[in-house]
């Protein structure tokens, strides 16, 4: 599985997933790093069937509006350490890996949970 984590998520999680074997990036390492625009974003993901890890609430619109990204994972953690997200994601993973293996999928994680909701094909 390839992951790209988005802007204003903390490189730390990249070097951690790495650990786990998954393929993660940070969006700064590519494009125009930090300045790079949602829509390239999606569209790099698409095209590299990677799943994007994000906050931004603009990823989760276009994907239920456009289609775009395919495969999204959206943090809804508020104000939350970097240890624990990585315990968060972590711990979360093998369902996080499972539920993105499809055509389509949305994502959240919270400190509730990890919720699936239902993609329009």
């Amino acid at each position: 599985m390839r992951v790209l984590c988005d802007v204003h998520v903390a490189y730390r999680l990249v070097s951690r997933l790495r650990d786990i074997g998954v393929d993660a990036t940070h969006v700064n390492r590519i494009l125009d790093g930090s300045k790079t625009t949602d829509t390239a974003i999606a569209a790099y993901v698409d095209e590299n069937e990677m799943l994007l890890i994000t906050k931004d609430g603009d990823f989760r619109d276009s994907h239920f509006l456009r289609g775009t990204p395919k495969l999204l994972l959206r943090l809804v953690l508020g104000n939350v350490s970097n240890d624990e997200l990585v315990t968060l994601i972590k711990s979360f993973w093998p369902e996080i890996a499972k539920a993105s293996q499809g055509d389509r999928c949305y994502l959240e994680l919270s400190r509730n949970g990890l919720f699936r909701v239902p993609s329009i094909s």
